[in-house]
């Protein structure tokens, strides 16, 4: 009976080891609705005169936190002819513009300010412009969503930056934010001397905006420590209707319109030990990287990578 307990219990504890090693990607953050519906609120850039935009979030104790992904719902208003403003949007199913957007992940300083860049990725998107103005469902030029039976202006569009190879280990709470450049706004103003200016529709770029969600019905995973604040850097569209240069907190008019955004990651391997003393008390069962069945393995790794041609 004892023997059959043992192997019981190794059977348990390696089945223990194997599943830590496995733990995959997992959504720490996400102010995502689901299932994402055809177009959401959303905070235009060259409306407002944005350059940058975001929120901090923050992520539940002892969860993953080497950054994997972050994904930012966007909202496209841009037509491939025509406007979305003046009834006579036109677009050929699938056509789409490419843009240059920018994602950056801030620490959180004194007073909530933003603090170091802790990660930055710019990346090149392709961008379906919204569809056609539907006159037969719709009034006043929006398209019709025949998965909800509703009309909308812009169409909400999902872009993922990857962070994987950066190596970025989450605190416990961060500033996210998105940048991009549009024909008069942005930290590097694109300008009217661009060929999509004079084009029949313009830039899809001037009428790309950032999707927006209330983590009060929408917040699944994470949490959003100032639900009445954002982060900008604006000529004149802040909470006191004035400018935010640099990038900084605007605070007080933001309840119920927050970014959606979601966040993804992974735990971090547990480094191999490097004395037996590690492998006492239960403390093999906390590797990974390599897992161990039992104490005893633990203990042989240590003894046969100190050994002459050994790792350590």
């Amino acid at each position: 009976m004892k023997g059959l307990l043992a192997l019981v219990a190794v059977v348990a504890t390696a089945s223990f080891a194997s599943t830590a090693a496995a733990a995959g990607p997992a959504v720490v953050y996400d102010n995502t609705p689901h299932p994402l519906p055809g177009n959401l609120p959303s905070w235009a850039f060259e409306a407002t005169g944005a350059s940058e935009f975001g929120d901090r979030v923050g992520f539940a104790t002892g969860s993953a936190r080497e950054l994997q992904t972050i994904s930012v719902v966007l909202s496209s208003w841009g037509c491939q002819a025509g406007h979305w403003y003046s009834g006579d949007c036109v677009t050929v199913p699938g056509a789409a513009f490419t843009h240059s957007i920018t994602l950056n992940v801030y620490a959180v300083g004194p007073g909530a300010s933003p603090g170091a860049l802790l990660a930055t990725v710019t990346q090149t998107f392709t961008i379906p412009y919204r569809p056609s103005a539907d006159p037969v469902n719709c009034m006043d030029g929006r398209w019709f969503d025949a998965a909800s039976g509703v009309c909308f202006n812009g169409k909400a569009v999902t872009i993922t930056f990857d962070f994987t190879s950066h190596g970025v280990t989450l605190p416990d709470e961060v500033i996210v934010s998105v940048a991009y450049d549009t024909t008069h706004y942005g930290y590097s103003p694109i300008g009217e001397s661009a060929a999509c200016y004079s084009s029949p529709g313009g830039c899809g770029y001037d009428s790309l905006n950032v999707g927006l969600a209330d983590p009060a019905t929408t917040l699944s995973a994470g949490s959003n420590p100032a639900p009445a604040d954002a982060y900008q850097d604006t000529r004149y569209s802040s909470c006191t209707d004035g400018a935010i240069d640099p990038f900084g907190l605007d605070g007080g008019c933001w309840t119920g319109f927050k970014p959606a955004i979601e966040i993804v990651a992974v735990t971090p391997p547990v480094a191999p030990p490097t004395n037996k003393e590690q492998c006492k008390k239960g403390g093999w069962q906390t590797f990974d990287s390599p897992s161990f069945p039992n104490q005893g393995a633990c203990e042989k790794y240590v003894k046969d990578a100190q050994s002459p041609g050994g790792e350590l």
